[in-house]
């Protein structure tokens, strides 16, 4: 469990930060503080004081002037502050790993995993922060060389949801850190302390090293703070991970100032389980992907689309397994799955499993609302396998909860063409030991989705590859490959070395 200690000094700290300077606002009235409140157990972790228009103009001065300084540091001067930051969240992986699995409700293994990938992404940071490429083009015109660069782009706002209240930020901060840029991060009012924490640890390494504070900057607050954001033409990208929703109102606002937009919107991702995949690997990463972080992963498992041939086998080991699925309390030992974030995801849970059965679907384990032990927090459920139709409604949504739904299909194509049929394109996967099926399904006829897997699950991507999806996804890439373009403007450079001046395409234009 948190110590009572830690709770106290995160209760203090996340009292007095106000922005990224680490400047103290006194005089604030109660409606001027978000309280985060453990799904876990209802209790009250801290209160984290609400940016007001003032205090954001002066975080986003504040960053402008750190961006001055910090685009002129060589690139690998800057990679060696990520490995710093690496160093200081590798000393607080325990107790930032507990509060993660405290104040967003999942399991432990998954809060100090959440820690894990900042301090790999700091590690991929560092070696790409010497390989910042640009490339040579051959010119048309004799003595001319023609390259291209990269420059930093600027102030980057970055706009994280609560399931992964401190991984996407490093995801997008520590590229764009190396990259020469500044940050404002706005974490979801749900999750707010955790994001204040890692303020704390960030400062802890600029302090030490005499950089200017505003090169990591928090705000906080509502969907207000992130407006100011999208509308604010001082940030030349917006970074935002949500709701479909959210990014269909947010992108606009952006699109009109011409700005640029790095969405991660929502996933309705599918595993498709063929007549000749190795079942018992399957039921493992079905398992992973359909309950893990309770469901509220953007790329959990949804949609389960089972050969004919094998589908009662599958269906009955799934069943039978579900049986073993411990929920609880997120930090007690032997926990599977913990609570959901709120009252209100309860809710859509709860609504989706009444839409299932009034459309003809049938539920076959779970879905209903668990009240146990001490918890008073009321945001348990237990997790549902529904039999359904490929064309229902429902299942063409999002429930972010713990809801696996499972359809029949014949042939390649129709199971193909069912994981294609939803308007998110996230993330996708196919069990099959036949050299032909993955071939099929990697195709260009095969998944639409910007992520694809072969005999591993829907969840659990690594930092290396590219993470995004398209469609309604948004079309974003974070972290690995080159989706450190993101963050930068790139130039296009002509140098004529000659003693002449003959222009492209061969124009003639004599005086």
């Amino acid at each position: 469990m948190i110590s009572k200690d830690f709770l106290l000094q995160l209760r203090i700290q996340a009292e007095n930060q106000g922005t990224s300077t680490g400047q103290k606002f006194f005089s604030k009235a109660q409606s001027e503080y978000i309280w985060s409140y453990s799904p876990a157990d209802g209790d009250p972790i801290a209160k984290v004081s609400i940016t007001t228009p003032e205090e954001y103009d002066m975080v986003v001065k504040k960053a402008q002037e750190a961006f001055y300084y910090w685009r002129n540091i060589p690139a690998p001067k800057r990679g060696d502050i990520v490995r710093q930051i690496g160093n200081k969240l590798r000393e607080y992986k325990e107790p930032l790993g507990k509060l993660v699995s405290y104040e967003m409700g999942k399991i432990l293994q998954e809060g100090l995993g959440e820690v894990q990938e900042m301090i790999d992404v700091c590690d991929y940071a560092l070696g790409l922060s010497r390989q910042l490429y640009g490339q040579t083009i051959v010119s048309e015109r004799p003595d001319h060389r023609m390259y291209e660069q990269w420059h930093p782009l600027g102030l980057v706002g970055i706009i994280t949801a609560f399931n992964f209240p401190v991984a996407v930020w490093s995801w997008n901060a520590i590229l764009a850190c190396i990259c020469g840029d500044v940050c404002i991060w706005k974490p979801s009012e749900k999750t707010p302390v955790c994001s204040v924490a890692v303020q704390h640890i960030i400062a802890e390494v600029l302090k030490e090293n005499n950089l200017p504070e505003g090169i990591f900057c928090l705000v906080n607050g509502n969907y207000q703070v992130g407006e100011w954001m999208s509308k604010d033409v001082r940030l030349p990208l917006i970074s935002a991970t949500g709701s479909i929703r959210m990014g269909k109102k947010l992108a606009p606002v952006v699109a009109e100032r011409l700005g640029r937009t790095l969405l991660e919107l929502g996933g309705n991702n599918a595993i498709i389980i063929s007549k000749y995949a190795d079942l018992e690997m399957a039921l493992r990463a079905v398992l992973f992907g359909a309950v893990g972080t309770a469901g509220q992963r953007c790329t959990s498992t949804r949609r389960l689309i089972i050969h004919k041939d094998i589908y009662d086998v599958f269906k009955e080991k799934l069943l039978n397994a579900y049986t073993h699925i411990k929920v609880g309390h997120p930090l007690e030992t032997g926990t599977l799955v913990g609570p959901l974030i709120d009252k209100n995801a309860v809710e859509l849970f709860l609504k989706a499993i009444h839409e299932i059965k009034a459309s003809g679907g049938t539920v076959l384990c779970g879905g209903e609302l668990l009240s146990f032990g001490p918890y008073a927090s009321a945001c348990y459920v237990a997790p549902a396998i529904a039999e359904v139709s490929a064309d229902m409604a429902i299942v063409k949504e999002e429930t972010f909860a713990p809801l696996l739904y499972l359809i029949k299909y014949s042939e390649l194509e129709e199971a193909i063409h069912i994981q294609n049929n939803v308007s998110q394109g996230l993330s996708s996967s196919i069990f099959t030991l036949d050299m032909r099926e993955m071939e099929n399904f990697l195709s260009v006829n095969g998944s639409d989705c910007g992520i694809a897997n072969v005999n591993i699950g829907t969840s659990g991507a690594e930092i290396g590859g590219a993470f995004g999806g398209e469609k309604e996804t948004g079309g974003g890439r974070e972290s690995g490959s080159d989706s450190w373009k993101a963050y930068m403007r790139r130039q296009t450079n002509t140098i004529n070395y000659g003693t002449s001046l003959p222009l492209a395409q061969g124009i003639e234009f004599n005086l």
